[in-house]
């Protein structure tokens, strides 16, 4: 095969990847592309205009043309979401404003905010990747034992010694894989900016349905209040992180805790478990129904209970934890009409709660760490845990947003 060959078709792959950006995904394997084709949109513009710098000086006729109008959809398509970025960025700071109050960050010591991201889009960090600064990494701590199950967790500790607020990660996986490495770029990230960051671990459906990963869960968390000292953590300041399954589980953990939690976040969590299995997504990569019925044990029919039990709808009609709720606007798994269901409930019940919703992102965005979705969402994420986590003390300032621009 010819160079110009070689170089037309990787540049039609280019733009079939990214045209993923924007069609809902059929299949699992096309639903990895529809991830990451708006995350990986500067990369596929690299190689797209490689590749028509190549036909310039390799190619003739049909195929030179062919490769250069592939280059230029690829970069229309990939770039969009860039193009967008600057408007959702300021939406989303007024939708923390108006959930949080105008001056949300005041109360917040001043290294603190000093610390929080100046931009919620770092270009250097779409080559790169996520720039955390160093931290100290303890794996396979053991924090309990369920029906002979050892539990165990990541331990994330800022490089310096300290007391530091507490965020509880929970990984997601359709309630069926994952590992508490998981998302290992945000917890480091989180702990070189002072927080103690334990990234458990949880038994997986089907073998074991729910309630066991709710267990899993508390057993978790009454280890981290009797041991976090240790590491350096204040079991006093704690909050919870989670990611689709893991949010879920991270949402009825905040919502039924019998001890205070400060706040909880939401990466793109199922929260009404009886609604998804009657209205999944369509198209349905990932067949909803049937992940639903392995962790519940039936359908909705057959354990009512269970259903309701592990539905965070369930406790928004009292006043819970402030809680932010990031959704993905083209999630094909957890609709984002879930997001906005569970943010009108909780403000309805007094509940602080602020919903962010990513138009171009797909379910589990954060995959990758740098992308343009999971950087905006983390310089969000940064403020609320300052706000909910730190805001207690401090000295006002008169210009306190933690953030220079978008």
């Amino acid at each position: 095969m010819t160079l110009s060959r070689i170089v037309a078709l990787i540049a039609a792959g280019t733009v079939f990847v990214a045209l993923w950006g924007f069609l809902p995904p059929p299949t699992y394997p096309l639903l990895a592309l529809s991830v990451g084709a708006p995350e990986a949109g500067v990369w596929l513009v690299v190689v797209s205009l490689a590749a028509a710098m190549v036909a310039l000086a390799a190619a003739r006729g049909r195929l030179r043309w062919a490769t250069l109008l592939c280059a230029a959809a690829t970069t229309l398509l990939s770039l969009l979401p860039l193009f967008r970025f600057p408007a959702t960025a300021r939406r989303f700071d007024a939708e923390m404003r108006a959930a949080l109050g105008g001056s949300y960050l005041c109360a917040v010591p001043a290294p603190i905010r000093d610390s929080l991201r100046p931009r919620s889009l770092q270009l250097t960090e779409l080559f790169t990747g996520l720039q955390s600064g160093s931290v100290r990494i303890t794996r396979g701590v053991p924090v309990g034992q369920v029906e002979g199950i050892p539990l165990r967790a990541d331990l994330y500790q800022p490089a310096d010694s300290g007391t530091f607020p507490v965020v509880v990660q929970i990984y997601g996986g359709a309630w069926q894989r994952g590992a508490p490495a998981d998302d290992g770029a945000f917890a480091a990230h989180l702990a070189a900016r002072n927080y103690v960051v334990v990234a458990i671990d949880y038994r997986h459906a089907p073998r074991w349905q729910w309630p066991a990963q709710l267990v899993d869960v508390r057993t978790a968390l009454t280890w981290v209040r009797m041991n976090v000292a240790q590491f350096d953590g204040d079991a006093g300041r704690l909050a919870l992180i989670g990611r689709s399954s893991g949010a879920q589980l991270a949402l009825v953990a905040a919502y039924t805790d019998t001890l205070p939690i400060r706040a909880v976040i939401s990466y793109y969590g199922p929260v009404d478990l009886v609604d998804g299995y009657d209205h999944p997504p369509v198209p349905d990569p990932l067949n909803v129904q049937s992940l639903e019925v392995s962790y519940l044990g039936g359908t909705p029919a057959e354990q009512p209970e269970r259903y309701r039990a592990a539905s965070p709808v369930t406790y928004a009609a009292a006043r819970q934890p402030p809680t932010l709720l990031i959704y993905a606007g083209r999630d094909n798994v957890v609709l984002p009409r879930f997001g906005r269901l569970l943010h009108d409930r909780l403000q309805a019940g007094g509940t602080t709660a602020a919903l962010l919703e990513i138009p171009w992102a797909e379910h589990a965005f954060d995959a990758i760490s740098a992308g343009p979705s999971a950087q905006l969402a983390l310089a969000e994420v940064e403020r609320f845990l300052a706000w909910a986590l730190y805001g207690a003390g401090g000295t006002h300032a008169k210009d306190c947003t933690g953030r220079s621009g978008w």
